[in-house]
């Protein structure tokens, strides 16, 4: 027997719509948080000039959210396709236009945070500002996406803090090491 969304009761109608809704909009913000953060904190480990960290975060805004696009629609693509193998009816067929501009919007979204942490501050506290204001977003975007998933609140941000923090302090390690070493000059 399959179970379609149509037999569902309101409930898990409404929930089985949230996770839909929460696995393109908070993994999409949680990547343009960390992705852009990475990138720019990665960066001001080499030169606190303003320029450099702008040009490679617009980069990575730019390529991130195109990169979450294309991501979403081909992955919702092939869902879309089995379902369809399968004689779902076309009513209950999930979008992948509608899933790549939800990723791409919601990667914007979640880039901005990083962008405007690691420009507006002086140079010299720009990555601890950049490091305190993503690790609170992403504790943020964590608890609210179990919230949104009915799942541990504490549990999803403690998870999405420790992985931010590890790419955060990944690139700052990386771009410090290759500022210092004279690799890049």
């Amino acid at each position: 027997m399959t179970l379609r969304v149509n037999d569902l009761s309101e409930p898990d109608e409404d929930l089985a719509s949230r996770l839909n809704w929460l696995r393109a909009g908070v993994l999409g913000a949680n990547d343009g948080i960390v992705s852009v953060a990475a990138v720019v904190v990665g960066v001001a480990g080499v030169t606190t000039a303003a320029g450099p960290i702008l040009v490679a975060g617009m980069a990575a805004v730019l390529g991130g959210a195109i990169s979450m696009a294309l991501g979403e629609y081909v992955s919702v693509s092939s869902q879309t396709d089995s379902q369809r193998a399968l004689g779902v009816d076309e009513d209950e067929v999930v979008s992948p236009w509608h899933a790549a501009l939800a990723s791409a919007v919601a990667f914007l979204a979640g880039s901005v945070l990083p962008m405007l942490a690691i420009l507006l501050p002086p140079a010299g506290i720009r990555v601890p500002v950049t490091f305190a204001a993503v690790l609170v977003a992403l504790a943020i975007t964590g608890a609210v996406g179990a919230w949104i998933g009915r799942a541990d609140p504490v549990r999803a941000a403690l998870r999405v803090v420790v992985g931010g923090a590890l790419a955060l302090a990944a690139t700052f390690a990386v771009g410090s090491w290759l500022g210092a070493s004279g690799m890049l000059a």
